[in-house]
């Protein structure tokens, strides 16, 4: 008898039904030995050697399978085809003591027939680099949380916590914030014109096209005045006609990071729903008539490639379901200088022949919409190009040029399944137009514009700024954005991302004391390193040995800094109800609040309102820091919910000479309160 090991249940059950009689298949259900949680468990004295345990609660699990290890001739680990589920498989080595059993390491990138029984005739040793730079990966974010999450808990009082990548991502949200804070809108306007062309039904909609290269748009009121005075009663003639064709490339298969950021857009699925089912979908559904299967090939890659027979099956499909004219030429290679994950494929449904129709009544609507979107994508990846016929047409008048263009498409390509956003298309193509075509100008339409802060981090654009800075990698996406939102250093409203007091503040003691963990260069630096130890270039050791000198260091120096500026609880002037004392003001997992120095015997709390000194314009009392349900941030007046007042941005006491609004405070000037006025001043 055979004996396979995997992780999971659901990926039991459904390789067992591959496997047949002669092979028993048993599930660790995840790691099996961990560092311990009471202690750092990496002994420093001795080269930093770990100290791994079993896992509380794997003891009954773990002699399960002690029992069919013993009654198995050969045993196979097939854990997931990555660095951590090696060093799941190596720790399952050592836990069931199976070096002297002969156990062999398999990997398949899909959970179908073909893919498991290849991988047992592949079988292999554990590859020991892999399982050291998961190893690593481990040690130093142990490292960074057990050293400075207990600094963070003497300074805002709570069992807050740091960690290697956590916090780095939260400095990326938190720069975007202040980014977005100082922002000072600048006024443009555009100017569009009304245009009736000889032999055309439909006016044209032309843009005025700025004279230099470098200039988009026209910059004040004074400006376009100018320009619409000097083309008083102008006539306006055709400069140039450019008829074309464009393409429209599909889009490469989907990787980890791109499942992740369309699955948010066209699904509004948050990074960790999005794992959770792709996981279902790779470790095997029961679909009708066909049994359980894994639907989609493994779910943490950053690679793109496709093998040989899944690209000739595509192929094969499309020319029998669209035609030959719909097949791509060849498969797109896309550069990239990181190293791919393992060498993996990029995520695709194991069946092409499987449609999302076919299997449609088997699945959740969930796991139906993302198996849906894997599969068009997929597809949609070997078609061939959209096509578009295009015009380009430039009108001139005393030196001024105004453009239009206008596209149609010809051929749908691979938009025939997979389609983006809509392009916006014009189906007045002007056929009949030509250089010598007169032109009458019917009205022109200027259009005031501020320019707009950079926009607030959302999941799908904190995976992407992650991926392009090479911080993390595909599996530490989500669990990432998972603990900063479960340690309310974050909180998401409408999608967007939004850093709260308490995120404020363990990002500001972060950036003061461990300024080279939250560096983002520092933090990719030490993934390529990662990336080193697993192809053997590096020994896993160099790595942790250069790393903890200098993290002990900045611990040091933190300790002794934050001793200095420890902060007591700041007495305030509200008096207890309960028993007289005056509250303090204390940290919460929600930011500041106030509570009564007398706890435990007086346990009265309240909200903590801190006046920022400005009267309220509506009813003229106090403009307090409020907070959302969620816990952001904003301002609004104390007698709240009588008065309404309430603003993001810090408001003054100073209104806007144009408009008479309230100035409020951005960067180092303060802007009227109303976008469409476009006051600003200096603040002195």
């Amino acid at each position: 008898m055979n004996l396979v090991i995997v992780e999971s249940p659901a990926k039991a059950k459904t390789i067992k039904k591959f496997l047949g009689t002669n092979y028993e298949v048993v599930a660790s259900n995840g790691h099996v030995r961990d560092l311990p949680k009471s202690q750092l468990g990496i002994d420093i004295e001795n080269d930093f050697e770990p100290k791994y345990i079993t896992i509380r609660g794997k003891g009954d699990l773990l002699a399960k399978i002690r029992k069919e290890v013993k009654k198995a001739d050969k045993i196979y680990l097939a854990t997931d085809p990555d660095r951590e589920g090696e060093a799941i498989s190596w720790h399952l080595t050592k836990t069931l003591k199976l070096d002297e059993k002969g156990s062999s390491r398999i990997t398949f990138n899909e959970i179908t027939k073909n893919a498991v029984k290849a991988s047992i005739k592949q079988a292999r040793e554990i590859d020991m680099d892999l399982v050291d730079s998961q190893q690593t990966r481990r040690m130093l974010d142990r490292m960074v949380g057990y050293s400075i999450s207990p600094l963070l808990w003497a300074k805002v009082k709570r069992g807050l916590s740091a960690g290697r990548v956590q916090s780095v991502a939260l400095r990326i949200i938190c720069d975007r914030e202040d980014e977005i804070n100082a922002f000072v809108p600048e006024e443009y306007w555009t100017l569009e014109g009304s245009f009736q062309v000889e032999g055309e039904k439909k006016p044209l909609i032309a843009k005025f096209l700025p004279a230099s290269s470098d200039k988009k748009n026209i910059a004040s009121e004074e400006e376009l005045k100018g320009i619409l005075k000097e083309l008083e009663n102008a006539e306006f003639k055709i400069a140039e006609i450019k008829r074309g064709e464009r393409q429209r490339k599909a889009p490469l298969p989907f990787t980890t990071s791109t499942l992740q950021q369309e699955a948010a857009k066209t699904l509004n699925f948050s990074t960790s729903k999005t794992m959770r089912l792709a996981q279902q979908l790779y470790e095997g559904i029961d679909i009708k008539g066909h049994g359980t299967i894994g639907l989609i090939t493994y779910l943490r890659t950053d690679s793109v490639r496709i093998s040989e027979e899944a690209d000739t099956f595509a192929r094969d499909f499309i020319e029998k379901n669209y035609g030959s004219n719909y097949i791509s030429e060849a498969e797109e290679k896309k550069a990239n200088g990181k190293k791919i994950q393992d060498a993996h494929e990029a995520i695709r449904p194991t069946y092409t022949d499987l449609t999302p129709v076919i299997v449609k009544e088997s699945l959740s609507r969930d796991l139906f919409r993302l198996y849906q979107l894997i599969w068009k994508r997929f597809v949609g990846s070997r078609m061939s190009p959209a096509r578009y016929e295009t015009i380009n047409v430039k009108l001139e008048a005393k030196g001024y040029k105004f453009t239009a263009s206008a596209s149609k498409m010809i051929f749908d390509g691979y938009l025939s399944v997979y389609s983006e956003e809509e392009e916006s298309e014009s189906s007045a193509m002007l056929k009949d137009i030509t250089e010598n075509s007169k032109v009458k100008l019917l009205e022109f339409d200027p259009s005031q514009h501020f320019t707009q802060a950079p926009p607030h981090y959302t999941e799908a654009s904190l995976v992407k700024t992650l991926e392009e800075l090479g911080i993390g990698r595909p599996s530490t996406y989500s669990p990432t954005i998972s603990t900063i939102l479960a340690r309310r250093y974050v909180i998401k409203e409408n999608k967007n991302l939004y850093v709260t007091e308490l995120g404020e503040v363990v990002n500001k003691i972060m950036k003061e004391a461990f300024p080279s963990i939250v560096d983002v260069n520092f933090t990719a630096n030490l993934e390529s390193l990662l990336d080193k130890v697993e192809d053997g270039s590096i020994c896993w050791k160099t790595v942790v040995r250069n790393f903890y000198p200098d993290l002990e260091e900045a611990v040091t120096n933190a300790k002794d800094s934050l001793e200095e500026i420890k902060i007591e609880d700041e007495k305030t002037d509200i008096i207890c109800e309960e028993c007289g004392r005056n509250m303090v003001i204390k940290y919460g997992p929600h930011g500041k609040f106030l509570a009564c120095p007398g706890f435990p015997e007086c346990r009265n709390t309240k909200p903590y309102l801190e006046k920022i000194g400005v009267a309220c314009p509506l009813c003229g009392k106090d403009v307090v820091i409020r907070k959302t349900k969620k816990g952001r941030k904003y301002y609004g007046c104390e007698n709240n919910p009588e008065c309404e007042f309430m603003t993001w941005q810090k408001p003054t006491d100073k209104k806007c000479p144009k408009c008479g609004k309230v100035l409020i405070e951005k960067g180092n000037s303060l802007v009227c309160s109303d976008d469409k006025c476009g006051f600003i001043v200096a603040n002195k």
